[in-house]
């Protein structure tokens, strides 16, 4: 008697998960669509922090294999600029980033879009199992990454 109440439990608790997970969905793209009808451009820093000593073996394998991948959303119109910078020196390691690559999207819409860059990536790297390796590895090598949308502040008194 008791193993079914366990799984019940284990059953609710996955499908509230689910059901989590499905609304924090939904919300996302209902903030996309509303943020649509302004055909700003849409900024979203992404910050990597790598393990020590392989700082310069992410920025290796990004170049590789993540940026042409970029470029090609640009030439595509869906990014319009794609920037990268390190600091110049290191900051406390409780504040540490290696890497912020700025993506500039054409706008929040396509920012939250469902686009799948699979087919891209087929076409751009024949050697599948090559790539997914050096992917695989790059996202080894971090100790963080996360993301930061940017808004506009209007500095101008209304």
């Amino acid at each position: 008697m008791q193993k079914v109440t366990g799984a019940r439990m284990i059953l609710g608790t996955v499908l509230l998960a689910a059901l989590a997970i499905f609304a924090l969905g939904f919300w996302i793209r209902a903030r996309a669509q509303g943020m649509a009808g302004t055909d700003k451009p849409f900024v979203v820093e992404y910050y990597y922090k790598a393990k020590w000593g392989h700082a310069d073996e992410f920025i290796a394998l990004f170049r590789k294999n993540h940026y042409p991948v970029l470029k090609k959303e640009v030439e595509m119109g869906r990014l319009l600029k794609v920037t990268a910078v390190a600091p110049f020196y290191h900051p406390t390691e409780d504040g540490r980033w290696d890497y912020r690559v700025t993506i500039v999207y054409k706008n929040a819409a396509v920012a939250h879009d469902d686009f799948d860059s699979k087919a891209l990536i087929k076409q751009m790297y024949p050697d599948q199992d090559t790539y997914w390796k050096e992917e695989q590895r790059r996202f080894e090598i971090l100790d963080a990454h996360w993301d930061l949308p940017l808004k506009d502040v209007e500095l101008e008194a209304k």
